[in-house]
């Protein structure tokens, strides 16, 4: 199974862009991850904030195969603790599924269209966070829930 994440606009940051590289290196050892950053909408101030989900969701829906399993990071998501969420990324290799596509959405969320194609929505906390901050913490959930799954001693560092 392969995951990627799909996120909007790049990461302005080069200390969390170091840090998310970091935790991307990490994740090669178990799984193919890839991380597809879709560029920030042109004159996004001149839209409405329903123009504007709709632009990022045709944005989004052209980078997911019919094939692959679309999980929304959303805060009405359901939650899991660490281990239940190692549990649920086990649950999906074991499905046959060939790509796990996780998505963080832009500022106002995701389309109805997106939210119409999701196969699952997660959400990492009830707390906001900015996206460039969630990109880190969800990849380096991702890299704690595989050291979980191989019984590795760095869950309980």
């Amino acid at each position: 199974m392969n995951i990627k994440l799909l996120v909007i606009g790049k990461t302005d940051n080069k200390q969390l862009e170091d840090l998310i590289n970091i935790y991307i290196k990490r994740l090669g050892h178990y799984i193919k991850f890839n991380l597809e950053v879709i560029p920030d909408i042109k004159n996004a101030k001149n839209l409405s904030e329903v123009q504007q989900k709709e632009k990022e969701g045709k944005l989004i829906l052209n980078k997911v195969e019919n094939s692959d399993s679309l999980i929304l990071l959303d805060e009405n998501g359901k939650q899991y603790n660490s281990i239940g969420f190692s549990d649920f990324l086990q649950k999906h290799m074991n499905s046959g599924v060939k790509q796990l596509v996780f998505v963080i959405g832009g500022p106002y969320g995701f389309s109805p269209e997106v939210y119409s194609r999701a196969n699952g929505k997660v959400s990492l906390s009830k707390m906001t966070f900015s996206h460039q901050m969630i990109r880190l913490f969800f990849i380096e959930q991702l890299y704690r829930g595989f050291t979980i799954l191989k019984n590795e001693p760095y869950h309980h560092r």
